[in-house]
């Protein structure tokens, strides 16, 4: 090949393969968590919310045995595709209690723009709240669940949702009261690009 032609080319490839990554689509390859890389402190209770018409993309976490059998976390958001439009109302769902297992996706046909949590050093455990976002009258499809996050108990949690299309709704929490640290399951869905009848799917 003319050495003039690959000088042209090379500078053209890098830059879209710095764009689009292995991905084929302009999202980060890797979220941004933040400057200080977490939102709370081992047995310290935080909220954490989006930026309005954002989503909950990616969770970190790393477990400490010593402080508590306690989580730090943080969070990255990703906007959500222009077909879903501005979110119309956003709220906190129902306190998940700590020490107990559970299942819980949004209501109302909503996507999870944050978390909040309490710890409880009765039980060495959190209890959870989502944030919510409902966007119109659009409804989830194609739902299914990740593998379980830590894969162990007492490793490190590093989700991140890569299908700019999917969104978390929910999740699925087992715990352990020997290890005294939960096993995640997040739910995932598309939404569709119509509105739809059913109030809550």
């Amino acid at each position: 090949m003319d050495l003039s032609v690959l000088s042209v080319l090379l500078p053209l490839v890098t830059v879209a393969w710095g764009q689009y990554g292995d991905y084929g689509y302009p999202y980060q390859q890797y979220p941004n968590y933040g400057d200080d890389g977490w939102v709370n402190l081992n047995r310290q209770g935080f909220s954490y919310q989006c930026p309005h018409g954002q989503v909950v993309r990616a969770v970190r976490s790393i477990f400490s045995k010593k402080e508590g059998s306690d989580r730090q976390w943080n969070y990255d958001c990703m906007p959500t595709l222009q077909t879903l439009g501005e979110p119309t109302e956003c709220w906190w769902e129902d306190i998940n209690r700590a020490g107990m297992q559970w299942y819980q996706t949004c209501s109302n046909n909503g996507l999870v723009a944050g978390f909040q949590s309490q710890y409880f050093e009765s039980v060495l455990d959190r209890e959870w709240q989502f944030y919510c976002c409902r966007y119109s009258k659009r409804c989830p499809y194609s739902c299914w669940m990740t593998r379980e996050y830590p894969g162990h108990y007492g490793e490190e949690i590093d989700m991140i949702s890569y299908n700019h299309d999917y969104y978390i709704r929910g999740a699925a929490t087992t715990f352990s009261g020997v290890e005294r640290d939960r096993q995640w399951k997040f739910i995932m869905c598309r939404m569709t690009d119509f509105d739809c009848e059913f109030a809550s799917v």
